[in-house]
């Protein structure tokens, strides 16, 4: 157990390299599961989810290496022997029930620990079930344990989600690919991640159109085979990044990104008056000396993503005027507040709104990282504040966030991990 100790105060100057997306190597290894043979992640992310993820994959019969010098990870599948994904690693984090498209389509049959995570909300899987239901196969639930199996091969069907989920769409997506005939996915979700997964598909020898709109259309194969993929950089990781720069009064080159996939942090940035520039790969933020307040409501992609709504809010506190949070993805994503106003922020809920009183200087508090971004936020306020920021349970950290220390020293921030 350890916690992170900041000294706040100090204007961020340098270059930093983003890691890969970790909400899109989680799906790739689940889709490493479809094939037989040798396949290889490249510039993969060294987290406490990728661990995990790669320990579920171990467990049901895959022999997993992660070369985290060379960020690859290389999975050897042959034919699984065992079909059910253990409580104690789908519990801590709950991109593990991707692995249950994979399974039901090579195996045609799994049994998937109902998952756990961050506490943000009620994430249900009902949309995953429906899916798999529509593709034909039989779901049973009971005792923590979500179990699905078909005697026959899955069939297309014609699939409308009645809310565009991340994971239902990668997880159908997945059991489709092995299907008989043709699916169709509507009212997908269209995140680059999904993009990414299909990316990946296709090069496997799977036939998807339509990812990153929301119909996406595949026509089943008998057989994947291995293949390469290079995963997509964190858009989340660099919106953060960006953020701690015009926080912090800083000047801030971040590299290995796509910009297309950070518009509606760009723009609310630049409507708050931080000063951007733009490459295909790269972002150069330069904070102004006025910010000021700006509202923002999040949305499924394209719109401002629910996971950079605790750090936004961290910002939001220290621009002149008020400003208004409206979150309607997760009902439970506020949890960060009550830490932010331990550190001198005001801040006010009213449902799914927050409204934010802007302009009050943070003062060095000890905090608690109630999940993964909204340690986030607390890293970001602690960078700014007045005096020391202890940040308690930073596991949460850890789990979405490589080395986030050694890069912020990298900038010149005064941040330490001290072990308990």
């Amino acid at each position: 157990m350890s916690i992170f100790v900041v000294e706040g105060g100090i204007p961020l100057n340098g270059t930093v390299r983003i890691s890969g997306a970790k909400n899109a190597i989680l799906p790739a290894l689940a889709a490493c599961l479809l094939t037989e043979g040798k396949s290889v992640l490249k510039d993969v992310p060294n987290l406490e989810d990728v661990h995990t993820m790669c320990s579920l994959i171990r467990s049901l019969g895959a022999k997993v290496n992660f070369d985290t010098e060379k960020r690859e990870i290389t999975v050897e599948t042959g034919l699984l022997v065992e079909h059910t994904a253990p409580y104690e690693l789908v519990n801590t984090m709950r991109a593990s029930f991707l692995v249950m498209g994979p399974l039901l389509a090579k195996r045609g049959k799994a049994k998937v620990s109902l998952p756990g995570g961050c506490a943000i909300g009620s994430r249900p899987v009902d949309l995953h079930l429906k899916g798999f239901s529509a593709l034909g196969a039989t779901i049973n639930t009971g005792h923590g344990y979500v179990e699905a199996q078909t005697r026959e091969r899955l069939k297309g069907a014609r699939i409308y989600l009645d809310f565009p989920s991340v994971g239902a769409t990668e997880n159908i997506l997945m059991a489709s690919v092995l299907a008989k005939g043709q699916t169709v996915i509507e009212n997908a979700a269209t995140e680059p991640e999904i993009v990414d997964l299909a990316t990946m598909l296709v090069s496997m020898g799977a036939h998807v159109t339509g990812a990153g709109t929301d119909t996406i259309r595949i026509v089943g194969t008998d057989k994947l085979k291995p293949t390469e993929h290079t995963v997509i950089p964190d858009r989340i990781e660099a919106g953060t990044f960006m953020l701690a720069a015009a926080l912090t009064g800083g000047d801030v080159v971040i590299e290995n990104t796509m910009v297309d996939h950070l518009k509606p942090v760009i723009a609310k940035l630049r409507e708050s008056g931080v000063l951007i520039d733009e490459e295909f790969n790269k972002i150069h933020v330069t904070a102004s000396q006025s910010l000021k307040a700006v509202d923002i409501k999040t949305h499924p992609y394209p719109g401002f993503p629910t996971d950079m709504q605790a750090q936004m809010m961290a910002y939001l506190c220290q621009t002149e005027g008020t400003s208004m949070v409206v979150e309607t993805i997760f009902e439970n994503r506020f949890m960060h507040v009550s830490e932010l106003k331990r550190m001198g922020a005001r801040i006010k809920i009213d449902g799914r709104t927050a409204i934010i009183e802007g302009g009050v200087p943070y003062m060095g508090a000890q905090v608690k990282a109630t999940d993964l971004r909204a340690g986030a936020s607390l890293i970001l306020a602690g960078l700014c504040a007045e005096g020391l920021t202890e940040i308690s349970d930073i596991y949460h950290i850890d789990r979405g966030y490589e080395a986030m220390e050694v890069k912020l020293k990298d900038l010149g921030a005064q941040i330490k991990r001290v072990p308990l």
